[in-house]
């Protein structure tokens, strides 16, 4: 080959690849615009800029996912479905087409074929947090209580960063009148998400719920004995809780508000610490007890259990200790709560019973 063919061939190449990367921008572009529609609640016009960057790369998974999206959007469930349900066999399926053909499918009412749906994807995406959470959403539209709580304890395992669970958890323990888990997912959740409306509805349940854990002698019964602090697994870890908390009793004989629950945390973490925090490590009581000792811990529980408490008094409290509450607050944006996945505890009760559903 000589030198004029070879720079012709090369040309042509550079060339190709030139339009190639041309055409990618365009799409991309186009894409750009069309999210910007969505955005604005546009999704004919989303829908019309989708089809034309389809026209330029017609098998792109990403554009397709958009456009089935936009459609369910607009409320044209059966296009949507006619669009994603053959991504789901794709090997660039990914956590959100999942997502969205169960949404699909639930504004369908196509109630089995969702689960179904959802089974599949938990099997190729074990840890997410966000199918675990969808699931149990669906199973709870199906009335199956405790599968959708198992679902959602199940998705705080194997993905403890995603809030979404804990929420689902919380409520759900809630009802069944669980107090114990209540506390622990809340004020969980409640560090992960931290100014939301869900916020305040978990900081209700919380405060209720330490009313409820100290007004109920036998939630305290079953304690590890003295002689059993070796025992592991999660029933220790919630027998060590109790035997920890049950000690406080006495804190409480005038009632719960903010400033009684910050006694009952302090003595809590100092006795957690001197005999269980080596055995059964736990992130939640690690950051309380870090705000303990930067002198914080007042403030972080005032956050907490202030506005459901009294929000007159919650105020005034915030009024006279601002610098102490801001430097909180900043310490808590840099320093978020980080739930740990080998730190799982629970007891595996997962059987609702007066559940008040």
């Amino acid at each position: 080959m000589n030198i004029r063919s070879s720079l012709l061939k090369a040309l042509f190449v550079a060339g190709v690849l030139f339009s190639q990367v041309a055409v990618a921008q365009d799409a991309k572009e186009l894409y750009n615009t069309a999210t910007g529609f969505i955005r604005g609640g546009d999704y004919s016009n989303a829908i019309l800029v989708l089809n034309q960057a389809l026209q330029l790369e017609p098998d792109n998974f990403e554009l397709k996912k958009q456009l089935g999206f936009t459609y369910y959007l607009k409320g044209d469930l059966v296009k949507a479905k006619s669009i994603i349900e053959p991504l789901l066999g794709s090997k660039e399926a990914d956590v959100q087409v999942f997502q969205i053909a169960g949404n699909i499918y639930v504004g369908r009412e196509e109630w089995k074929t969702a689960q179904r749906m959802f089974e599949r994807a938990i099997k190729k995406f074990p840890n997410s947090g966000e199918l675990y959470n969808d699931n149990g959403t669906l199973l709870m539209n199906f009335k199956m209580y405790d599968g959708a709580l198992r679902s959602w304890i199940k998705g705080i395992e194997q993905d403890p960063g995603f809030p979404g669970n804990y929420y689902n958890a919380t409520k759900t323990y809630d009802f069944s009148n669980n107090p114990l888990w209540c506390i622990l997912y809340g004020e969980t959740f409640m560090n992960m998400e931290s100014f939301t409306t869900r916020t305040a509805e978990i900081r209700n349940i919380v405060l209720e719920s330490y009313k409820k854990l100290f007004n109920d002698p036998s939630l305290f019964e079953s304690a590890i004995p003295e002689d059993k602090k070796g025992k592991k697994g999660s029933n220790a870890f919630v027998e060590a809780y109790k035997a920890c908390m049950g000690k406080q009793i006495s804190v409480v004989t005038g009632g719960i508000d903010p400033d009684v629950l910050i006694m009952v945390r302090t003595r809590f973490l100092l006795d957690w610490y001197n005999f269980y925090g080596m055995k059964y490590p736990y992130a939640l009581f690690d950051y309380q007890r870090s705000l303990l000792r930067e002198g914080m811990f007042e403030s972080y529980n005032q956050w907490l259990f202030g506005p459901s408490a009294n929000q007159a008094s919650y105020k005034a409290w915030v009024g006279l200790h601002k610098t102490d509450y801001d430097a909180f607050l900043k310490f808590q944006r840099s320093n978020p709560l980080k739930p740990k996945p080998d730190e799982y505890y629970n007891d595996g009760r997962f059987t609702l019973i007066n559940s008040g559903y």
